[in-house]
């Protein structure tokens, strides 16, 4: 029992605490020069009036655990007010809750996904902590582009990510709906969310069966389309007042930045790095993937910079998950934690 606890402990201070205490350093222990979100009083207004007016659920919570935590500080904790106000502005501290909250959450379903074992051999627990903590670390470096929205798109995509192997290892019904819904919530997050539909494609879609006329698994991703269409176009004909689709078009920035092109060799190289490590089975889920993908990766050169590398999260963390599994057939068992 002792020890049980013991490793109970060990995994909550990995999973939760260490990745809590790396966020933290990276929103307070450096300063981004990207974006002077540390300043700000409150939400900008430029998070009604662009592309960001349609992810609405990072703009209610600002707003809201804002206010929260000012009513907090002012009627609670006066006496720390102005040890926080040296580190940032309340909205500031407010974005940090909403970020870490979810990338705690993701580091959870991160742990989960690793744990998965459709082989039949679970992965070793020291290569699982070590891969964990790889991907870990790509997420708080993107944190130099510090937003309201990036660490709750990344927590429904590794969600739906999880729902995916979930549905396809015991093809129970309740785990597609749960990730429909999840593709229909996140919608409201992050446009990101499409990407859950090519990873679900990049899994199930075999183009050797479509060619013998196989359509097994195109209803699903039929309905994973409808759940993210239906969000994308409603938001967009009821937020329309003084609202643009995107922020501008960066494509002839985008190469010929020295930044955005140096962003854009650590979003192949990382991507690539991954691939690397993955046996062949698992190359060609990756190279599916980007294929399905291929409309994302369009929508970042044309409307995106490539220098905020947290566009490619998603995408190294796809490769890593997917060189993770392949893990399984070459480490000999260990009693999991």
């Amino acid at each position: 029992m002792l020890i049980k606890n013991d490793e109970k402990i060990n995994g909550f201070l990995f999973v939760a605490v260490l990745p809590f205490l790396l966020f933290a350093m990276a929103y307070y222990g450096f300063e981004s020069s990207y974006v002077r979100l540390k300043t700000m009083e409150k939400a900008p207004d430029f998070m009604f009036s662009s592309v960001y007016a349609y992810r609405v659920i990072p703009n209610y919570l600002s707003i809201h655990v804002t206010e929260a935590v000012t009513f907090m500080v002012n009627n609670y904790v006066p006496f720390l007010k102005n040890f926080l106000l040296k580190q940032g502005t309340l909205f500031y501290h407010s974005i940090f809750l909403i970020n870490s909250f979810f990338f705690v959450l993701s580091s959870v379903v991160l742990n989960s996904l690793l744990k998965l074992n459709p082989t039949g051999v679970p992965l070793h627990l020291n290569i699982r902590r070590m891969i964990h903590l790889l991907a870990v670390f790509f997420i708080v470096i993107a944190q130099y582009v510090p937003t309201n929205c990036d660490s709750i798109a990344i927590f429904f995509y590794l969600l739906g990510a999880l729902l995916t192997l979930k549905y396809l290892e015991n093809r129970k019904r309740i785990y597609f709906i749960l990730l429909c819904l999840v593709v229909f919530v996140s919608t409201l997050a992050r446009e990101s969310s499409c990407l859950n539909i090519s990873f679900f494609a990049a899994m199930c879609i075999d183009f050797e069966k479509l060619k013998s006329k196989d359509f097994t698994f195109i209803k699903e991703i039929v309905l994973l389309v409808i759940a993210f269409v239906i969000p994308y176009a409603g938001l967009r004909m009821m937020i329309h007042q003084n609202v643009s689709f995107v922020e501008g078009v960066y494509f002839l920035d985008n190469f010929s930045s020295p930044f955005n092109l140096s962003g854009l060799l650590f979003g192949i190289l990382s991507l690539y790095f991954s691939y690397l490590l993955c046996d062949e089975k698992g190359q060609v889920i990756i190279r599916k993937y980007l294929f399905f993908a291929i409309p994302y990766l369009i929508m970042i050169a044309m409307v995106g910079l490539f220098w905020e590398t947290r566009l490619f999260l998603p995408l190294i963390l796809t490769g890593i998950v997917t060189a993770a599994h392949q893990f399984k057939n070459v480490i000999p068992q260990q009693r999991d934690s």
